[in-house]
């Protein structure tokens, strides 16, 4: 076996994944094999690759590639989603720098770009998950936009509608005017903003006294149709009936009362803007009032807005202030703090807006949804998810499926005439012209029909995913969606629980009666290290690209798993630094992002990610090099190979308890102490050879069978260097890859010989700090004396400790060093080369200090009330210390007799 100096990632990874590609070992078809299917979270097809992606699409990886080691038939679905809002905001902005305006163009050119737009960038993020090591069936790879998908969104939404659950309704929307769409609720990021607030005076009609109304939103006021004051409120009782002036746009309106105005609140009178306010439209409903919208859908003032039409809101808010105050129509102005709603997708500040939208019932599919989450039929890991669903889910509004854009599913409501009912629902126009026949009794053409404008909300197609990339819609019986549904495993942020989770779950009940996945893993957050959320604007989060540049995929996916701990937000150390090198300021970093310069970042958890690899590199070119001899194995060999088997039996039995409870990074930590801690830190020294011999046969071919079990367990975690070294240790058919191996099953083992084994290397390291603490060389073999009276591992602790013996069931007269493992006391006679009256005084300085501590404790245990009030495991640990340091004590005395 030749094998180089160092692991180079560059050169083995691209070669192991084309590898698996080659050979199809990604690919699933159903089979008799137990399935386990995972479908990706899609992301955005305007995405790349980020640190959240890295991280969610590593746990996926990680769960995949142990399933299939497990012999189960592991099916990981790609694809993309469409990305409404997103994908149009790139082609209009590109059509823009080109001096296209959407507006001057059709819908079908504008489908035409973005489309070419789609093929030419949309699957860039898939590309580098592929360098990350994910085994996906590319073969199955889906886009939530392709004609399969698209038909079984659009054959939803008319089953939906027909089943009475789809209504198209006059409400108030939260409107993106950057996006020009409305947007959900749940897409709605509210932020906390310094502005003012303003106190208008609005005259009363046929006086001089004025009403004072405070508002935020001083450039909404020719929307304003009324003023609403409490009944209650004994400050207004003379202005009941009256009427009031609208400042600058003198419009007289009723002052009308209402219980909903808080008398605390503000002047106690609100100015009511039905047009511009969720809360106004409920109370214009209410009291009949008029609706006037002033804005336009850009977020400018229309007619309405007198002298300011076509002004920018903002601009308006500044100029209608100065207006104000010049009038004297303004009695003064604040500074505020207010939260704004602003969109999750362009960071616009909604403006609330009466239209006719498309809406689904939710209160009726939410119910069947909720129960299986509380009954732990889907199952959420952390467990803490299930009171936020529970939240959301009994608080549930019907959702607006609406948006008025083009790139999307359009949707399929065909009309034939003005009126607002003149309209039918079906999957096509050919559809549509049978349906309109059939339910209305009228004959028309294609040409007299028009299809609704507006395209249906992105995640009214991802709500399907778990059954449409099985074509579960279309054929609801086929051999695939019956095999692969329902999922596995979903993997996942908390932060859409509500936009895709638990829709996913509705659609899964509504059309296969059953839930899509059993199992949700939420994600956390990844943070640098002083909690901030990575992002590209903050100068915080390296590329993934640059680090698996840096450091090897291996290495970063080891990295970001160490610090994943089970739904929590992880913290992701990293650093950024020049070419030289050197560590960056927050001054040089932003000083670098105004020139343009590429970060270079270096992550210390990466660092050790790339030094565990090393070390199981080194390992293996450290049992290649030794000689194999025709001899049988000696006692060391026999009991440390005894003690590893039932050690790893043991380990392998407490990662895939790890794995049951979705604790993956702990997995990892127990996969890397099995590696780095027992494997090479005392199995290879305990079997190494001495100096110029060699090593028994036997024994080299039980430590390759025992490495390669290792890199089983660590194949999901670091794909590329086990596999490489997997195919270095012997020759491989295709059949014998290790993608494709098989996991050892847990089996019994001896806690007896494990324990007996920690005994051993306490011992070992008690004997070897005794030499590191004094000085002594290693070479310098030790006698021991200890009242225990035989260990079972002799042979390795003579070896590893350098012993020549083991007096047992004996203590010595001579000056020792003497130390406790459990109530086993080990004695070592000093080496002649020490300095006994220093010694001496060490021991007595040593003395004085515990004789002190256990006064400290003696005094606490003393304390009635400390002994009553306390927690019993407190008071257990106080009388441990007491113990321990008496026990310390009775050794030293012993010891100081003996100098």
């Amino acid at each position: 076996m030749q094998i180089s100096e160092k692991y180079n990632p560059q050169e083995t990874e691209q070669k192991w994944y084309n590898y698996w590609l080659e050979n199809k070992y990604f690919h699933s078809e159903p089979n008799d094999k137990p399935p386990y299917t995972v479908v990706i979270p899609p992301p955005n097809v305007t995405g790349i690759l980020h640190m959240g992606h890295m991280l969610n699409n590593t746990i996926q990886d990680v769960l995949v590639r142990r399933a299939r080691m497990q012999g189960f038939n592991a099916c990981w679905i790609p694809g993309t989603d469409h990305a409404s809002i997103a994908t149009e905001a790139k082609v209009v902005a590109k059509l823009k720098s080109e001096g296209v305006s959407k507006s001057d163009i059709t819908r079908e050119e504008f489908l035409k770009h973005a489309w070419d737009w789609t093929d030419k960038y949309g699957g860039t993020i898939l590309e580098q998950l592929k360098k990350l090591g994910c085994s996906c069936d590319w073969d199955r790879t889906r886009f939530t936009m392709e004609p399969k998908l698209s038909q079984q969104v659009i054959k939803s939404f008319v089953d939906l509608y027909n089943k009475g659950l789809i209504y198209r309704g006059y409400r108030m929307v939260n409107w993106d005017p950057e996006a020009k769409t409305n947007i959900s609720d749940e897409e709605v990021i509210f932020k906390e903003q310094n502005g003012k607030l303003y106190f208008l005076k609005y005259k009363i009609e046929g006086s001089e006294e004025f009403l004072s109304v405070a508002t935020t939103r001083p450039e909404t006021i020719f929307g304003d149709t009324a003023v609403c004051i409490n009944p209650n409120d004994e400050r207004y009782a003379h202005l009941k009936g009256k009427k009031v002036i609208v400042p600058i746009v003198d419009r007289v309106i009723p002052i009308i009362e209402d219980e909903y105005v808080d008398i605390e609140f503000g002047t106690g009178a609100l100015k009511i803007t039905p047009a511009h306010d969720i809360n106004d439209y409920e109370i214009g409903q209410k009291h009949n009032l008029q609706m006037i919208d002033a804005l336009d859908d850009d977020g400018n003032l229309n007619d309405y807005g007198l002298h300011y039409a076509g002004k920018n809101r903002f601009d308006v808010r500044k100029q209608i202030a100065k207006e104000l105050e010049e009038k004297d129509l303004l009695l003064k102005a604040e500074d505020y703090v207010n939260k704004v709603g602003t969109s999750e997708r362009t960071g616009a500040v909604i403006e609330p807006k009466v239209s006719v939208q498309w809406f689904l019932k939710m209160s009726e599919i939410a119910k069947p949804a909720l129960d299986v989450v509380m009954d732990d039929e889907v199952k959420f890991y952390p467990e803490k998810f299930k009171n936020t669903y529970k939240h959301w889910m009994e608080n549930i509004r019907d959702w607006n499926i609406s948006r008025q854009l083009w790139w999307g599913q359009q949707i399929p409501a065909y009309y034939y005439g003005d009126g607002e009912n003149d309209f039918v629902v079906a999957e096509d126009k050919y559809q549509a012209l049978v349906v309109l026949e059939e339910q209305k009794g009228i004959i028309a053409n294609l040409d007299d029909l028009r299809q609704d404008e507006d395209a249906l909300d992105t995640w009214f197609s991802s709500w399907l995913w778990p059954m449409s990339v099985f074509d579960g819609l279309l054929d609801p019986e086929n051999k695939e969606i019956n095999y692969y549904y329902p999922t596995s495993d979903l993997v996942t942020g908390p932060d859409i629980i509500f936009f895709w989770v638990a829709r996913m779950i509705m659609a899964g009940l509504e059309y296969r009666k059953e839930v899509p996945f059993k199992n949700v893993y939420f994600t956390g957050i990844v943070r640098d290290k002083i909690g901030r959320k990575m992002s590209k604007s903050l100068g915080n989060s390296p590329d993934p690209l640059d680090l698996m540049e840096r450091y090897g995929a291996d290495a970063v996916r080891v990295g970001i798993m160490m610090s994943a701990a089970a739904g929590n937000d992880l913290k992701f150390d990293s650093e950024q630094i020049d070419e030289d090198g050197n560590l960056l300021t927050e001054k040089q970093i932003k000083q670098r992002m105004e020139e343009g310069k590429d970060p270079i970042y270096t992550s210390p958890l990466c660092d050790l990610g790339r030094n565990f690899g090393t070390k199981i590199w080194n390992a293996f070119r450290l049992i290649n090099m030794w000689n194999h001899e025709d001899k049988p194995a000696n006692s060391t060999e026999i009991q440390t190979i005894e003690w590893f088997e039932n050690q790893l039996n043991k380990s392998i039995s407490e990662i895939n308890n790890q794995f049951d409870k979705f604790r993956i990074s702990d997995a990892l930590n127990l996969i890397q102490k099995l590696i780095k801690d027992d494997f090479c830190g005392w199995y290879l020294e305990a079997i190494k050879p001495n100096y110029g011999e060699g090593i028994s046969k036997e024994v080299y071919n039980k430590t390759i069978e025992l490495f390669e079990q290792l890199m089983k367990l660590l194949h999901p975690f670091m794909p590329f260097l086990t596999e490489e070294l997997w195919q270095t240790i012997s020759e491989r058919n295709t059949e014998n890859a290790l993608v494709i191996a098989q996991q050892k099953k847990a089996e019994a083992f001896n806690e007896d010989t494990i324990k007996n084994f920690e005994t051993a290397s306490e011992v070992i390291s008690g004997i070897r700090n005794y030499r590191q603490t004094k000085g002594i060389s290693p070479r310098e073999a030790a006698e021991i004396y200890t009242n225990a009276s035989e260990f079972a591992n002799e042979s390795v602790i003579k070896k590893l400790a350098n012993v020549s013996e083991i007096h047992f069931g004996t203590k010595t007269d001579k000056p020792s060093f003497t130390f406790l493992v459990g109530a086993t006391e080990i004695s070592i006679p000093l080496s002649e080369n020490l300095d006994l009256e220093e010694e001496k005084t060490k021991t007595e300085e040593e003395l004085k200090y515990l004789k002190g501590f256990l006064i400290s404790v003696d005094k606490k245990l003393s304390n009635e009330k400390f002994v009553a009030n306390a927690k019993p495991e407190v008071v257990e640990v106080e009388r441990k210390k007491q113990k321990d340091a008496l026990d310390k004590i009775a050794i030293l005395e012993e010891k100081l007799k003996s100098l």
